[in-house]
């Protein structure tokens, strides 16, 4: 009986990597990455129980504490990476206050282009005038408002100008 239980309590390293093939393709059917994290720990688990003569009980340990590693390192590190800062399918109110730099200046008869290091609204580069101020190509500026598909503009230093005036 007892030679039974350690029969049945006996993982080969073969084991752990079905099973972390098996929780890598279960993981192309959710949507979420749950089980890929335990996949790729089952799989180190079998590498490491090939290459050392480890215990049943530390095989599940390590696989248990590399799961809570990986999951802890998707959520904390690799998921804010993935975030989508573009700002693409919202209001064209979320563009005013963003800082962009001109990279063609604006002109009374003609329009200037502002371009954000993160595409806003989906573009990098926007048409942009300002309100009678004059600004040069590479200078920041700041989004004060919208008119039609044109942003209006104005530097970044008469902006500071302008607060630093109405906390006097």
């Amino acid at each position: 009986m007892v030679a039974r239980m350690e029969i049945l309590w006996m993982i080969e390293p073969w084991h752990w990597l079905v099973l972390g093939f098996l929780l890598l393709i279960v993981e192309m059917f959710v949507p979420t990455f749950a089980s890929l994290w335990f996949g790729a720990a089952a799989i180190i688990v079998a590498a490491l129980s090939w290459l050392l003569p480890i215990s049943v009980s530390v095989q599940i340990i390590v696989w248990l504490v590399l799961s809570a590693v990986f999951l802890l390192a998707w959520f904390k590190f690799i998921k804010p990476l993935s975030v989508d800062r573009t700002k693409a399918g919202l209001g064209g109110s979320v563009i005013v206050g963003e800082v962009g730099m001109i990279i063609v200046s604006p002109q009374l008869d003609k329009a200037g282009t502002v371009r954000f290091s993160v595409p806003i609204v989906g573009a990098a580069e926007w048409m942009c005038r300002t309100r009678g101020e004059q600004v040069a190509i590479g200078d920041r500026v700041v989004v004060t408002d919208i008119v039609g598909n044109e942003l209006i503009v104005s530097s970044t230093k008469a902006q500071a100008a302008m607060h630093k005036s109405m906390q006097v």
